[in-house]
């Protein structure tokens, strides 16, 4: 049987981090930490009280901008917060979330997640990182951010996505490993978990946009001069060949939500 031990989540009450709370609850002491509970992993309030007596800390902390600098000066912070503060309350290892591919952008959200990965394994605490592909949810978050009237302007995305739910099932199975070792076991850098089709965006939206009712017609783009944009477009968001392949397909998780 496994020990009960105590799990300090980052991110608690954000679209990933509620199913890691939820996954863990049952086997573990769970500590939830988000700024709607008065700790900020940005400024360090609260977190030394927090971190008391925690074991292991997951991090699926975001930070809502797609601005580069201002995402890369929050995860630098909140990383050196959680080693230097971490490492004084005892925490023995961290996991944290990413994104797969996330280090073929070149600009965006994304470089400032490859920076943060940097900043986690830099620290004095050891960490596993985690790539996942983009969430199911990602699909209805950019039907909204891109409508204009009737019309939903998405980006030509070919990519291999995955349920949140199933995410935070692979992150609480990482965090609570006796040992940590190279779980692909080709030496690759970091694990990945991807959803089990690889899927077009604009055709997930369609899809989920006639399952719920919206009125919307759904527009591919596509910027052949923006390398980033090529890159989502010709299959640079797959993951590589030794991820974990998890359900549930779009359609389940659509119909079961």
């Amino acid at each position: 049987m496994q020990a009960r031990t105590k799990i300090a989540v980052v991110g608690a009450t954000g679209r990933l981090g509620r199913h890691v709370v939820h996954v863990l609850n049952a086997a573990h002491d769970v500590v939830p930490i988000s700024r709607s509970q008065g700790v900020d992993v940005f400024t360090g309030k609260g977190l030394a009280e927090a971190l008391s007596g925690v074991d292991t800390v997951i991090d699926v902390s975001t930070f809502p901008t797609p601005d580069q600098d201002a995402a890369t000066e929050f995860f630098c912070t909140a990383a050196r917060n959680l080693h230097e503060i971490g490492e004084r309350a005892g925490v023995k290892r961290m996991v944290e979330v990413s994104i797969v591919s996330t280090d073929r952008y070149a600009s965006g959200y994304s470089v400032a997640k490859a920076v943060h990965e940097k900043a986690m394994m830099a620290g004095q605490i050891p960490v596993q990182v985690l790539r996942a592909t983009q969430f199911f949810e990602f699909v209805e978050q950019l039907l909204v951010w891109t409508r204009q009237d009737d019309v939903a302007y998405l980006p030509k995305m070919r990519f291999q996505p995955v349920a949140a739910r199933a995410v935070a099932m692979a992150l609480a199975d990482v965090a609570t490993r006796s040992a940590w070792t190279d779980s692909t076991g080709t030496g690759a850098p970091f694990p990945e978990v991807a959803g089990p089709r690889v899927e077009n965006l604009a055709d997930l939206a369609r899809q989920l946009a006639a399952h719920r009712g919206h009125p919307v017609r759904v527009e591919e783009l596509t910027d052949p001069a923006d390398p980033d944009r090529v890159m989502e477009a010709t299959g640079g968001l797959l993951p590589g060949p030794h991820a974990t392949i998890t359900g549930p397909s779009f359609t389940e998780w659509l119909e079961a939500s």
